[in-house]
């Protein structure tokens, strides 16, 4: 690949644009809102004109209810010897391509796993899906030469290829991203009108169940719109569980023990079972998920103590499988939760400790 367009300069069509120009592909922006594409082309993404003939690769990274429009009109203009869209839902956009008649064999849907919660070209960032998984969904008459320029976009950004059916991603992402958005944003909302002492006492569990609730909502609704079938299907289910979670809280305040008893199973149920979900969670680098333990030290937010931390741990020969900061109520300090393998736990504590950091029990 030599030459690429990026049609819509918002995070994904930029950071793409960024992976690619760093790469030696010569990149060319376009966006509905010049000033947007400009801004990314100051970044360093590619230049904000038309390219002066047709590129290797056009890629759409437009809202989910204007891939088509976009993709039909850059079809009729000749602009690329191959087409992708990296909208986040694929059946839709596949089957209003079909309507508006246009030919679909140098076409390919895909799907970037990776994202933030802020948006636009400010947001973007060269390395925003390296080691991410990036779905493809080619059709069974679909040209070869457009799944390999699909795959090379794919390794310049360094991701990691994924092939599944239009339909089936659809499903997919409903589960484990678009519902988990509304469920959040239900969460959270519930923080709006309470009582600011309940609020002051928000801790770590608040906070990750609520993060992705900062997203933005406009892009969150083209999102949705676009898949809104497969989220209701699941977000239905999740209600069923709600229901029976809620009865059985009611049951626990019964003074009747047999309906305290039937409450208590039907919570234990509910816990059982996202234990055994969360266990199917891949692990680090898409690896079956391992077991750790967390070692929790006491740090202060100042300059350089965290750097401090990872050094002694170094010093140690731990390796940090992963890490969170839980951040201290009205105090200039926190825990930093290092989570590592359970064989390096005592080694771990023994060195920290020897140099003078606390360790939580």
């Amino acid at each position: 690949m030599r030459t690429a367009l990026v049609i819509g300069t918002g995070l994904i069509g930029t950071s793409a644009a960024l992976a690619l120009n760093a790469r030696g592909v010569q990149v060319y922006l376009e966006d509905h809102d010049q000033a947007q594409a400009l801004t990314a082309a100051a970044l360093g993404a590619g230049l904000a004109e038309a390219p002066p003939g047709r590129v290797d690769l056009a890629i759409v990274a437009v809202p989910p209810a204007h891939v088509a429009a976009a993709l039909a009109g850059a079809m009729r203009r000749g602009a690329a010897r191959a087409y992708i869209d990296v909208a986040s839902v694929k059946g839709g956009p596949r089957r209003e391509l079909e309507a508006l008649g246009c030919d679909l064999s140098g076409y390919l849907g895909t799907h970037p796993m990776s994202g933030k919660e802020r948006s636009g070209p400010l947001a973007a960032t060269a390395d925003l899906f390296e080691g991410r998984p990036w779905v493809l969904t080619p059709r069974p008459d679909g040209d070869t030469e457009v799944l390999n320029l699909a795959l090379e976009l794919v390794a310049l950004c360094r991701a990691v290829p994924v092939v599944m059916d239009a339909d089936a991603h659809d499903r997919a992402v409903a589960l484990v991203s678009h519902t988990p958005q509304l469920v959040s944003s239900l969460v959270a909302a519930r923080l709006k009108g309470a009582d600011e002492t309940a609020v002051r006492l928000c801790g770590q569990g608040i906070r990750d169940v609520t993060r992705i609730a900062a997203s933005d909502p406009a892009m969150w609704i083209d999102i949705l719109s676009a898949n809104p079938g497969p989220v209701a299907d699941v977000l239905a289910e999740v209600a069923a569980d709600l229901d029976e979670t809620v009865r059985s809280l009611r049951s626990l305040q019964s003074a009747d023990e047999d309906k305290r008893g039937a409450g208590a199973g039907g919570i234990a149920d509910v816990l059982r079972r996202g234990n055994a979900g969360r266990e199917r969670v891949p692990g680090k680098h898409g690896a079956a998920p391992a077991a750790y333990e967390t070692v929790a030290v006491y740090i202060g937010d100042q300059p350089g103590e965290l750097a401090r931390i990872f050094a002694d741990a170094g010093l140690a020969g731990v390796n940090i499988e992963d890490v969170r900061i839980e951040h201290a109520t009205g105090q200039q300090a926190g825990f930093i939760q290092l989570t590592v393998q359970p064989a390096a736990v005592p080694a771990l504590t023994a060195e920290l400790r020897e140099r003078g950091w606390s360790i939580r029990q």
